[in-house]
């Protein structure tokens, strides 16, 4: 399993990285790992609203379907356009090519709030 030291994450599995007021968010690669193949992605638009710990979009795979939770408040300032017609994208690279969107995030600080890749390590194998 990989979990870079420089992404927070989220008890719902989800991986964040800060840039200025900037997050890329998506899900970790032991998410995509306990999935299996994913077949089908929903994102929201451009433009919608997220509140922090509610679900986002919808991640489906041969095994299961479940919702992605946003890890912060923000409006949504770009969504991968790869993923709907390629979402398999997301095991193959779920932290490069396989993120899911970009939030202009309300408070920023709350991202420090998230888990280090270390608590998160501890969080899955625990």
């Amino acid at each position: 399993m990989d979990f870079p030291e420089e992404y927070k994450y989220t008890e719902d599995h989800e991986w964040v990285s800060l840039e200025g007021d900037i997050v890329t968010v998506g899900i970790t690669d032991f998410a995509q790992d306990q999935l299996g193949d994913v077949v089908f992605v929903e994102l929201p638009e451009v433009g919608d609203e997220l509140q922090s710990g509610k679900p986002f979009g919808v991640v489906e795979s041969v095994k299961a379907v479940s919702d992605v939770y946003a890890p912060v408040s923000g409006e949504v300032i770009e969504v991968n356009e790869v993923l709907p017609d390629d979402p398999e994208t997301i095991n193959q690279s779920p932290y490069d090519d396989g993120w899911m969107l970009k939030v202009r995030v309300v408070d920023p600080a709350v991202v420090e709030n998230l888990m280090t890749a270390t608590d998160y390590q501890t969080f899955v194998e625990g």
